[in-house]
């Protein structure tokens, strides 16, 4: 089964050549070239959203459980239709109420949110959570928070979990620590074929050229009974010109 986490880079005109009308139909390319059955965008708006929904032939965006809203940026999950079947979706606002539309707290810059679904694969007995996040870019604490919060929720799940999403701090920082540390069955794909000296970074400035050494904050975790047989920042890019300013990570799991 084939993981991938994006991060689509929100449509603005301070992107200039680089803004989402230019690059739309390359995000669609790099996705279809890659073939996830899961996947977990970040940053997209409404319309960025729809129009992956309408051009991504063959996924589905899980979002019927969804208060659409033309003010936010959401980490949304496509997925293959025909593979799965999903039992149960829902999302909640990563702040001290999560129920709340749009709330934020710890000085998050934005309202955050954890999008997920119960996906069982056709033909096959396990149902498993997808989650996908984007946690806060300005707050240490918010972020930290905010991952303790998608934290409680794996330990409290009865089925597996596989988390995708952009955590904005590299590994080894409080957020990764406080999800893949001891006590947790979470666990990170890249660092399951990767040793810890051997890190790369996801973001870029849309030239492809890594911004910062180690500086991977786009992530896949996963429980057993899931193993990792695949880990790969994809680079895809028609003459040197990128479908976002984050490299798009694949995993490929099996189990």
């Amino acid at each position: 089964m084939r993981v991938m986490t994006f991060n689509l880079r929100l449509a603005t005109p301070v992107d200039g050549p680089n803004e989402w009308q230019y690059r739309k139909e390359l995000v669609v390319e790099t996705i279809l070239n890659c073939r996830p059955d899961l996947l977990g965008t970040q940053e997209g708006t409404v319309p960025q959203l729809e129009y992956l929904a309408a051009e991504l032939s063959g996924y589905r965006p899980l979002i019927g459980h969804r208060q659409v809203d033309p003010t936010c940026q959401y980490p949304t999950i496509f997925y293959r239709a025909g593979i799965f079947q999903v039992s149960e979706s829902n999302e909640f606002w990563l702040s001290e109420t999560p129920t709340v539309h749009l709330s934020k707290s710890w000085g998050s810059a934005f309202p955050r949110l954890l999008t997920y679904g119960l996906f069982r694969e056709v033909n096959r007995d396990l149902p498993f959570y997808f989650l996908d996040t984007h946690l806060d870019n300005i707050s240490p604490e918010a972020r930290l928070r905010q991952g303790r919060m998608i934290g409680d929720f794996c330990q409290t799940r009865q089925q597996p979990v596989i988390l995708a999403g952009d955590f904005n701090e590299p590994p080894e920082a409080p957020v990764y620590q406080e999800l893949v540390g001891p006590g947790s069955p979470l666990r990170d794909s890249w660092r399951a074929l990767h040793p810890p000296e051997d890190e790369v970074t996801t973001v870029h400035a849309f030239n492809g050229q890594p911004r910062g050494s180690g500086n991977r904050i786009d992530w896949i975790l996963a429980t057993p009974p899931f193993a990792i047989r695949r880990a790969e920042i994809v680079t895809y890019n028609q003459g040197g010109r990128y479908p976002s300013d984050h490299f798009p990570y694949l995993a490929e799991v099996e189990y």
